[in-house]
C-alpha cells in the first residue's frame, strides 16, 4: 500500500477533512474516493488497494456532507471482509455505516418486515441442507449417501441463486450439462419440490430464502421498498464479480432506479462460476447504468515484481474466457524469484513442503505469513502428516470456526465477568493475557504441534487483538474488547492464529501471505480433469493467477509427477505454465503443446487427442454463434440443414430404442445437438466420433460401435455395445 502512516495518523487525519483522506491514497484510489455520487465501476487487480479505495469514498463522502454514515450500505461477500471493511472505516473516525454480506443484510430485513407482512415471527434460519436433502430424498424413496446429499445441496442452492423453479429447471440443467448425484433433471426437480414441502412442515427457511424472499417482498409491498430506499440511499458492492442473479435482483430493487452505486470487481478472479457467480454484470455496468465512471487500479501494492511477472505472464497466456485486460504494476521491492520443482510422488512433494516451511520459521518468518494451497481438499491429508513430522503447527481454513472452539467460548466467558470490574489502571493486552491465563495460557508456546498447541494459538489471537484494539483506540478497556469479540462472532471474523495455513485455492480468496506454497501445479489438478469446456479450463487458469497473487514475496511452485511411490509417472506440468521459463527459470519444464494436449486428453478420460475447440461462426453464412447448442452443430439455427435426414431419424430411432431398454431419458443418451453434430460429420472412425462434442469417453465407449453401425445403415440391437 501506499505509505500513510500509522493508524492513529490515519484517523488524525480524517479528523481534519474530506481533502486529508484523498491525501493518503494513489491518483487511481483518489479518483475514486473524490467522486462519491452517481454510478461508478473499479476494476480492481489484485493487491491494489480496492478496500482501501472504497473505504476512503465512503469516508469522503461522510465528511464532506455528501451522504449520512446511516443511509451508506456497503455489501461484500464475506464476513471476514466485512468485518475489516468496519475496522478501517472505524479507523477512519466513520461510524454507523452498515458492511454486511449479502445474506446478512437481507436476513436483517426480512426478520424486520416479516411480522408486518406475512405475521408472526419468521422462521428458523437453517444453517445446512443435508438433513432436509436426505428427508426429501426418502421420501421420493432415493438412494443417497453422504456425497450425494451434498452434491443435490450444492445444486439445490445453485438452482435457487438463479431464481429456477421446479418448472424451468430441467431445461436449464441440460444446458449447463449438469447432473449431480448423477440424477437426471427431471429427478432433481422432483427432489426441489420436495425440498420446499419438507422446509413448510418443519417451518424453517434455508439462506438462499432470505434472498428470494427480500426479492418477494421489496417487489410486491411498496411500503417495503420504500422504507428501505428512505434508509440506504447509496451503495458500494466489493467482489462484483462474484454477484448471483438473486443478489443483482435484490440490489436493482433495494436501488430503485437510484443512481448512488459503485461496484468493485476484477473478471480476472471469478472463480465461483459453479455456484451461480457471474462477471456479467460487472462486464456490462456501463450499459446498465449509462454515464458511468471507470476505474481501474492496477498498481500492485502486495506482491514482488517477480510474482508479478509470472501472475500477469499466467493469464496473458488465456485462450478465452473471462479476461480483465488489467495488467498490474508492482510498487513494492524485488524479491526472490518465483521457483517451479517438481517431485517423485505426493509424499516427497508435501515433505520437501514441510521441509521448506520449517526452514523459513527457523530464519524468522511468522507461522502465521506461510500458507501452503492445493486445488482439492484430498491434497491436504499428506501436507498435514509432513507438517505434524516437522513439528510445524498448521490450520486448516474451512475447519472448525474460531469462535465455536471450547478454548475461545471459554475465554469470553472470562473476559465478560472481568469486564464487569476493569479499573483501567493496566494495558488492555496485557490484562487480557492475565485474564486467560486462567485457561492455561502462558508467554511461550507448548512444544510440537496438536491440541495443546491448538489451543494456545487460539489464546494468543485473542491477546493480540486486544492489543490491536488497544493501540487503534487508546481508551478502550475490556468492555470494549468484548463488545468487539462479540461482532467478530456474529460476523464469523475471526483474529490471525500464528500458525501455517492450509488451504484450497478458492478457499484462499481475499487472503494473502508473505511465503505461499502452491502444490500440485500439474495437469489433472490444474486444471482440474473435470474442467472439460474452454470456459471451465479458463477459470482454472484464473483460480491459479488467484493463488500466485495471494503472495507477498516468496513463491513456490511445485508438482510430484505420480500419486503414491510405485504408481506409474503420468502427470506433466500444468499447461498455464507453458512461457513462464523465463520467469520461474531453468528449474520449470515447461510442457510442449503437443504434452499439453496428451495430458488434457488423460485427464478428460480421452484417447490422447487434444481438447475439442467448438466452432464459434456459422460453417453456412460465417456469423457468430450465440448459443451452445449452435456451437456444437457448428451451424445457427436459421441456416438450413446439410445432413441427411434419413441419417438423422435413424439415429434418433436408436437412440429411442436405448432409451427405453435402459430406462433413462433420450437425452442421456445423446442431446439432439450432438445426434445432428454427427449427422452432419458423418464420422467413419472412433476417433473422429470422439471429435464430436457430447460425445465424451465413457459415451464413446459404451455407444461407439453402434453408432459407426447406425451410420453405415447396419441393423443394430438396443442397448450399449
Amino acid at each position: 500500500m501506499p505509505p500513510a502512516g500509522p493508524v492513529g495518523a490515519q484517523a488524525a487525519a480524517a479528523s481534519r477533512g474530506p481533502d486529508a483522506v484523498l491525501g493518503a491514497l494513489d491518483p487511481e484510489q483518489r479518483q475514486v474516493a473524490a467522486a462519491p455520487l452517481g454510478p461508478m465501476r473499479v476494476l480492481a487487480g489484485a493487491g491494489t488497494g480496492k478496500t482501501r479505495a472504497i473505504t476512503h469514498r465512503i469516508a469522503y463522502g461522510v465528511l464532506a456532507g455528501m451522504y449520512q454514515p446511516s443511509h451508506v450500505l456497503a455489501v461484500t461477500f464475506t464476513a471476514r471482509a466485512a468485518g475489516q471493511m468496519r475496522s478501517r472505516l472505524r479507523v477512519l473516525g466513520i461510524e454507523s455505516v452498515q458492511a454486511r454480506t449479502f445474506h446478512a443484510a437481507s436476513l436483517r430485513q426480512l426478520h424486520f418486515f416479516w411480522p408486518r407482512v406475512i405475521g408472526g415471527a419468521a422462521p428458523e434460519l437453517v444453517g445446512h441442507k443435508a438433513g432436509l436433502v436426505a428427508e426429501a430424498g426418502s421420501r421420493l424413496r432415493l438412494q443417497l449417501d453422504r456425497a450425494g446429499i451434498r452434491d443435490l445441496s450444492a445444486e439445490i442452492e445453485w438452482a435457487k441463486v438463479n431464481m429456477l423453479t421446479e418448472e424451468t429447471y430441467p431445461a436449464a440443467a441440460q444446458a449447463a450439462r449438469r447432473a449431480p448425484a448423477g440424477l437426471d433433471p427431471v429427478a432433481v426437480s422432483r427432489l426441489l419440490r420436495t425440498y420446499e414441502d419438507v422446509k413448510t412442515t418443519r417451518g424453517v427457511i434455508d439462506f438462499e430464502d432470505a434472498l428470494l424472499v427480500m426479492v418477494g417482498m421489496l417487489a410486491e409491498r411498496e411500503d417495503v421498498a420504500d422504507q428501505i430506499r428512505r434508509q440506504y440511499r447509496h451503495f458500494v458492492v466489493d467482489e462484483y464479480q462474484d454477484v448471483n442473479p438473486v443478489q443483482q435482483r435484490l440490489l436493482e430493487l433495494w436501488l430503485g432506479g437510484r443512481k448512488d452505486l459503485c461496484v468493485v470487481g476484477d473478471p480476472a478472479q471469478t472463480i465461483y462460476s459453479f455456484t451461480g457467480a457471474t462477471p456479467r454484470y460487472l462486464l456490462e455496468f456501463p450499459r446498465r447504468h449509462p454515464g458511468a465512471d471507470t476505474v481501474q487500479l492496477v498498481r500492485n501494492y502486495r506482491s514482488t515484481p517477480q510474482v508479478v511477472e509470472l501472475a500477469n505472464t499466467v493469464l496473458a497466456g488465456a485462450a478465452g474466457g473471462v479476461r480483465s485486460g488489467l495488467r498490474l504494476v508492482s510498487q513494492v521491492e524485488a524479491g526472490p524469484s518465483p521457483t517451479f520443482e517438481s517431485y517423485p510422488d505426493d509424499d516427497a512433494e508435501a515433505s520437501a513442503v514441510a521441509r521448506g516451511i520449517s526452514r523459513l520459521i527457523a530464519a524468522g518468518v511468522d507461522p502465521a505469513e506461510i500458507a501452503v494451497l492445493f486445488r482439492t481438499n484430498a491434497q491436504s491429508e499428506a501436507l498435514e502428516s509432513a507438517l505434524a513430522a516437522e513439528g510445524v503447527g498448521y490450520q486448516v481454513r474451512g475447519g472448525e470456526r474460531f469462535f465455536a472452539r471450547r478454548e475461545v467460548r471459554e475465554a469470553l466467558l472470562l473476559l465478560r465477568a472481568a469486564a464487569r470490574s476493569d479499573d483501567g489502571t493496566r494495558p488492555l493486552e496485557v490484562l487480557t493475557g492475565d485474564i486467560l491465563a486462567g485457561l492455561g495460557w502462558r508467554p511461550d508456546p507448548p512444544a510440537g504441534s496438536g491440541a495443546s498447541r491448538d489451543q494456545w494459538e487460539s489464546l494468543a489471537a485473542l491477546i493480540r487483538l486486544a492489543g490491536d484494539l488497544g493501540a487503534t483506540v487508546p481508551l478502550a478497556r475490556l468492555p470494549e474488547l468484548v463488545a468487539e469479540l462479540d461482532q467478530r462472532a456474529a460476523a464469523q471474523h475471526a483474529p490471525t492464529t500464528r500458525a501455517v495455513t492450509l488451504a484450497s485455492l478458492h478457499a484462499a480468496k481475499g487472503l494473502e501471505w508473505d511465503a505461499v506454497y502452491l502444490v500440485g501445479c500439474s495437469e489433472g489438478l490444474l486444471p482440474i480433469s473435470m474442467a472439460d469446456t474452454p470456459e471451465g479450463v479458463e477459470e482454472e487458469r484464473r483460480l491459479l493467477y488467484v493463488g500466485m497473487t495471494r503472495a507477498r514475496s516468496y513463491l513456490r511452485l511445485s508438482m510430484a509427477s505420480l500419486r503414491a511411490p510405485g504408481s506409474r509417472a503420468t502427470r506433466r506440468p500444468s499447461r498455464f505454465l507453458d512461457g513462464t521459463s523465463r520467469v520461474l527459470g531453468p528449474g520449470v519444464i515447461a510442457p510442449t503443446r503437443e504434452s499439453t494436449a496428451r495430458a488434457a486428453g488423460r485427464a478428460a478420460g480421452g484417447f490422447g487427442r487434444p481438447p475439442r475447440r467448438a466452432p464459434t461462426t456459422c460453417r453456412g453464412c460465417g456469423e457468430p454463434l450465440q448459443t451452445a447448442a449452435e456451437r456444437k452443430v457448428g451451424r445457427c439455427a436459421t441456416c438450413p440443414p446439410t445432413y441427411d435426414t434419413e441419417v438423422f431419424e435413424r439415429l434418433r430411432a436408436w437412440r429411442k430404442d436405448v432409451s427405453t431398454a435402459e430406462s433413462v431419458p433420450a437425452f442421456v443418451v445423446f442431446t439432439d445437438a450432438t445426434l445432428t453434430a454427427v449427422a452432419e460429420l458423418m464420422p467413419v472412425s472412433l476417433t473422429a466420433l470422439s471429435a464430436v462434442s457430447g460425445v465424451g469417453s465413457a459415451k464413446l465407449a459404451r455407444y461407439g460401435a453402434d453408432v459407426l453401425a447406425v451410420l453405415a445403415g447396419q441393423p443394430v440391437e438396443a442397448g450399449p455395445g
